[in-house]
């Protein structure tokens, strides 16, 4: 992502600061899904991110619901502007996800860190 984010140097790909809110925005209505179906799972001391089944479902409605908006949009918006909105709904879908992801990773980490001081403390 950081190196696609080189070609709004170019001015054929910049977009007003009106599409980057709107593009960002969708981008974040968009993770929901994918903060919905994420979750963790506790293995000894140790925390995964638990394998979705709905995961590849959820990636295909994402990409048929992007190839729609895009030919939509193409219409009225130049190939440089709609590539340089989908690359930003894309990175406000993603860094959304990895924000929830760490705060619930957090969450976690810390009701363990919890539960054993309470466990080592009862031992005592």
């Amino acid at each position: 992502m950081s190196t696609g984010a080189f070609m709004f140097l170019i001015p054929y790909f910049q977009v007003s600061w009106w599409q980057v809110l709107e593009a960002i925005s969708v981008g974040m209505a968009f993770s929901v899904l994918l903060i919905w179906t994420s979750n963790f799972e506790v293995k000894g001391k140790d925390i995964y991110l638990k394998p979705s089944k709905a995961f590849i479902f959820i990636l295909v409605f994402l990409l048929l619901l992007r190839i729609a908006l895009k030919a939509y949009l193409g219409q009225e918006v130049s190939v440089g502007e709609t590539s340089g909105m989908f690359y930003l709904l894309a990175f406000g879908m993603l860094f959304t996800w990895r924000i929830a992801m760490l705060i619930k990773f957090m969450k976690i980490k810390q009701s363990l860190n919890f539960s054993q001081v309470n466990f080592s403390s009862r031992s005592n």
